[in-house]
């Protein structure tokens, strides 16, 4: 069964133009260090559907990246306790959803999003996930 989430990126360090010109192969998402957005990580299956946030910059969800392969260990970490997911470019949003207008819309004020704002890897439920593709026009 698919699942949905949520991927957060300054988008100064890697942003979703950047993502979409790795092109098909995708990119490693790696450099995760928090112990819950690890866990939502390995969660993560081949086909899973994550939204594409810029934070601190933008603060809005941009873009849609697919999982490619599943959780594998983060390369970047030198004592092997993290993990990374390879990730490609689907699509851009016709229209960025910013975090205030989510933080406004009732039907989706509980995410993590909202809830947890330092987490950098949440799940997404299907309704919210639907909600929010029709606010960025997809």
């Amino acid at each position: 069964m698919k699942q949905y989430w949520l991927l957060k990126s300054e988008p100064d360090v890697w942003s979703i133009d950047q993502q979409q010109k790795v092109g098909a192969k995708g990119t490693t998402w790696d450099g995760v260090r928090n112990y819950q957005a690890a866990n939502n990580l390995k969660k993560m299956r081949v086909g899973d559907l994550c939204f594409f946030y810029h934070s601190n910059i933008g603060k809005e969800i941009v873009g849609i990246v697919k999982v490619l392969k599943s959780a594998f260990i983060d390369k970047t970490d030198e004592k092997k306790r993290f993990v990374a997911v390879q990730v490609r470019f689907e699509m851009k949003l016709k229209k960025p959803v910013t975090l205030e207008t989510i933080k406004k819309t009732k039907k989706i004020s509980h995410l993590p999003l909202i809830k947890q704002s330092r987490l950098s890897v949440m799940p997404m439920d299907y309704k919210s996930w639907k909600i929010i593709c029709n606010m960025g026009k997809i």
